[in-house]
């Protein structure tokens, strides 16, 4: 995996191009520590600068930016395209002749020889890139189809500037970086940033699946709309329409070839690889499709943590030893989440709320250690309907929708006005009962259950789901929810679980899950691939029937009956933990000074963001243990650190 930076500009209002290209790049230097280049052309107004993780083709044949044979095309590119080799034996049947082993290579060879779209259509993997074209005087930005890959742009004075993360951006001297108060607000409900808008004002991000051209021409300023080149919305027209008439097994069996096609083509590298193995359906599948495809014992990393009710490792040292990998496993806890804290700001570069990116930077630091690639399970959850809310948003609108106003209000209200008195007790009484009537934070969920009473429609239900509650009452700037979504009705021929998955799909995992796990990754400069991601799984998995993926109140079904081929059911029948983290009793113990030192009141005041007596008072009742406000206050711990990060 590789970083991407550079700009196109008015010569004479920039000096030395070269060196200034090169700092962008130099700033993306974890996303590729192997080796770095440049190229500038003056007269044309472009630089280019690339940064390398060495992965596919170690020599310097595979070194960017990168000359097409023909010479008319220039990429600097981030990604991996993994079915390069077919795509490298159709072209040289055509003729083409090639110097060296790369996947660069064969994408650049594809498009002189086919076009841009045609070669990005062909292409199945994760990438954005940068390419120029000599001839047309054309600079092309482009995204894989799921968002796997970053890739932010925005003009700043006559300057049109783009790479992989924000930092290569602040290093052009041209820079200026005003924050986008209504990307702040959404930020704080969704705990990060929304594409296609960044934290900053002006600067965007380029959407999964698209294209953004700019001529030398066009005028400073002028941003054209990326056009898209697969549309993920075809998956829910499809999906309306009468499904494939499969069997169960047909289905089955059709679903490990197109998973099994997919590992094949992941599983090739030039530096040495591994998984991620959590234990659970998802991460377990792929690796045991490891095994079964490189027919040698695969290497595995999992995280746990000291803290009862967060640790799943067993469950992951019971599949590692039934599947007979070569296992490693980290524990984490606060002492290592301290040593992490200080570096999230400048490793998500933009505010970042997930509490989850904790663990993920330390498993993917751990793995590295190890091997430079590592495949994970990522979009297991978004394909086959592994969130409870699948479950839980239609049967809570269906109950609430069926209730008198007043009476959805009053219930409402004393959920609301009894819960502080009552919420640090709620745990004790749901502790107490068998373990299967258990409930984690109970108190917050009876308050989330009074937000949910408010919802108008389905749609409604499901985005107050996603959002943070009342996270964004502490700031000053206030935002309808429909500032971070675009609320649409459900269509009629679509099932509401179906629908809200799709949802996850094209929002949730892209600004959330992706981003995670792109910046843990490249933080510790590890690759990381996800073969739920290929698109041609997706679309697979999008032509079943959702009784496939949701039966008798349990998701991923036909996912499970696939592992069931490689494991006993005993591995695979337990509750999902997912991959959450004590921050909440962290933040009582031993983060309570480093958040209180970022709380403090002054600067607070000064800054102008937040409703300082707000914060306060959520603060105060936190450590007290009257109120579980950690998402919240995580949202707006992650975004004062990222202002220490950029000097306020």
């Amino acid at each position: 995996m590789c970083g991407v930076a550079g700009f196109l500009f008015t010569y004479r209002e920039t000096n030395d191009p070269r060196g200034v290209v090169s700092r962008m790049a130099e700033n993306l230097r974890h996303r590729g520590p192997d080796d770095g280049g440049s190229w500038v052309d003056e007269a044309a107004g472009v630089a280019l600068g690339h940064r390398r993780l060495a992965v596919i083709d170690l020599s310097a044949d595979g070194r960017q930016p990168m000359i097409s044979h023909e010479g008319r095309y220039v990429l600097s590119y981030n990604g991996e395209i993994y079915n390069f080799i077919e795509l490298r034996d159709e072209l040289t049947r055509e003729g083409v002749r090639f110097q060296g082993c790369s996947d660069t290579e064969v994408l650049l060879a594809a498009v002189e020889r086919w076009g841009l779209d045609a070669a990005i259509r062909r292409s199945v993997g994760m990438f954005s890139f940068a390419l120029w074209d000599r001839t047309e005087k054309t600079l092309h930005l482009a995204r894989d189809r799921m968002g796997e890959k970053p890739l932010y742009y925005g003009w700043r004075g006559k300057s049109f500037l783009f790479g992989s993360e924000l930092k290569a951006l602040r290093a052009h001297p041209d820079w200026e970086g005003d924050i986008n108060a209504d990307a702040l607000a959404d930020y704080m409900k969704l705990g990060c940033v929304p594409a296609p808008h960044s934290i900053y004002r002006g600067i965007y991000k380029l959407p999964p699946a698209s294209i953004l051209s700019l001529h030398t021409s066009d005028p400073p300023g002028h941003l054209p709309e990326p056009r898209a080149y697969w549309r993920a919305e075809d998956l829910v027209e499809h999906a309306s329409a009468e499904k494939r008439a499969f069997s169960e097994d047909g289905a089955l069996d059709q679903l490990e070839e197109t998973l099994k096609r997919s590992v094949r083509q992941m599983l090739h590298s030039d530096a040495p690889l591994g998984a991620f193995l959590s234990g659970g359906v998802d991460s377990s599948t792929v690796v045991a499709l490891m095994k079964a495809e490189s027919g040698a014992p695969v290497q595995t990393f999992s995280i746990g943590f000291h803290e009862k009710g967060y640790d799943e490792t067993h469950h992951a040292r019971e599949m590692a030893r039934h599947l007979e990998t070569e296992h490693t496993e980290l524990y984490a806890g606060p002492g290592e989440a301290l040593e992490v804290i200080p570096r999230l700001p400048r490793l998500y570069d933009e505010p970042f709320a997930d509490p989850s990116q904790i663990p993920t930077h330390l498993l993917c630091a751990l793995t590295r250690k190890h091997v430079t690639v590592a495949l994970s399970g990522d979009g297991g959850d978004e394909l086959f309907g592994g969130y409870n809310r699948y479950f839980w948003a239609p049967k809570i609108w269906r109950w609430s929708n069926r209730l008198p106003e007043r009476v959805k209000k009053r219930i409402a209200k004393g959920l609301v006005t009894r819960h502080p008195a009552l919420a640090r007790y709620y745990e004790k009484i749901f502790s107490l009962l068998p373990k299967r009537y258990q409930v984690k934070m109970a108190g917050e969920k009876l308050l989330k259950l009074a937000d949910l009473l408010g919802a108008a429609s389905l749609d409604e239900t499901y985005q107050r789901l996603r959002t943070q509650g009342d996270a964004s009452v502490c700031l000053h700037t206030q935002r309808d929810m429909e500032s971070a979504f675009a609320l649409e009705p459900v269509p009629s021929a679509l099932h509401p679980a179906e629908w809200m998955m799709y949802r996850d799909m094209v929002e949730y995992l892209p600004d959330d899950i992706l981003v995670k796990v792109d910046r843990a990754g490249m933080g510790a400069s590890l690759e990381v691939r996800a073969p739920y991601l290929d698109h041609r799984v997706v679309e697979f998995v999008w032509s079943l029937p959702l009784r496939l993926k949701l039966r008798r109140g349990e998701g991923k079904w036909i996912l499970r009956r696939l592992l069931s081929r490689y494991a006993p059911a005993s591995l695979i029948q337990r509750p999902k933990m997912g991959f959450a983290v004590p921050v909440g009793e962290w933040l009582r113990g031993p983060l309570k000074d480093w958040a209180e030192d970022l709380l403090t009141e002054s600067p607070l005041r000064e800054e102008g963001f937040f409703r300082v007596d707000s914060i306060r008072a959520m603060w105060g009742q936190h450590i007290s243990g009257e109120r579980d406000w950690q998402y919240c206050l995580w949202g707006v711990l992650m975004f004062q650190a990222w202002l220490d990060e950029q000097g306020r």
